[in-house]
């Protein structure tokens, strides 16, 4: 469901030229959960925005359920990411002064669901996470775990083809992480949703069914459900 082909990307600035991606290629299965894995300054953010339609290649094309998304405009590429895309954050991204549930059902707002629906898949999405008591309550009253919940609850609400989550345990101890990643594990198996998961971390990348390696821009590594871990050498600063 998701396909990356001969993707290349570079910046420029001025007259200088700084290539990031270097002919990438992969695909991704319906329902799996992949780890992209690389240190800092590997390409892995790059490509993240680049998959989630941010930004536009320098060369190549993505698919997401058969839709090039390089080829789309910026409006159609909006209403794309609305429909198809959602996105886990390492710093949560939640809006201060709204509640939880409100925060929750956000997405929703901006695709006029009226206000009973959202707020009842909202109620259910705070279940499956785990937090349906924190739902009156702001994100301020929360702790970083549970801010993240309620992270995984708002990208699941339009029910998209693939979740983006960009070091979503980063900013976790280790016991809160293993309880995030358990969770993605159970709604995946449960929903059948795409996760995409950047992390600079191998115990996360582990736990993840098929992993994608990048170095210096290049990929290295991937690995399908059968292998368990990247090749050994794999810079995880």
């Amino acid at each position: 469901m998701l396909r990356v082909e001969g993707l290349s990307h570079a910046f420029r600035n001025g007259t200088e030229t700084t290539t990031v991606l270097q002919h990438i290629n992969f695909h991704v299965r319906q329902g799996e959960i992949v780890a992209l894995l690389g240190s800092s300054g590997s390409g892995k953010s790059t490509l993240l925005n680049l998959m989630a339609g941010l930004m536009k290649p320098t060369e190549g094309d993505i698919y997401i359920s058969d839709h090039n998304i390089v080829k789309m405009n910026e409006n159609q590429l909006s209403e794309f990411r609305r429909k198809h895309i959602g996105f886990i954050f390492q710093a949560y991204e939640l809006i201060a002064n709204l509640t939880v549930r409100e925060n929750v059902e956000l997405p929703l707002v901006f695709q006029s669901v009226s206000p009973s629906i959202r707020k009842q898949k909202a109620l259910s999405l705070l279940e499956q996470v785990g937090i349906p008591e924190k739902a009156e309550l702001f994100p301020s009253q929360l702790s970083g775990g549970q801010q993240q919940r309620v992270s995984i609850a708002r990208s699941l609400i339009t029910e998209p083809s693939v979740i983006f989550a960009d070091e979503p345990t980063g900013n976790l101890d280790t016991k809160t992480e293993e309880e995030i990643l358990a969770i993605l594990k159970r709604l995946n198996s449960m929903m059948k949703t795409t996760f995409v998961i950047v992390t600079h971390e191998r115990e996360v990348a582990a736990q993840t069914q098929h992993i994608i390696s990048l170095r210096d821009g290049y990929l290295i590594t991937d690995r399908d459900p059968s292998d368990a871990m990247p090749l050994a050498g794999v810079t995880t600063g």
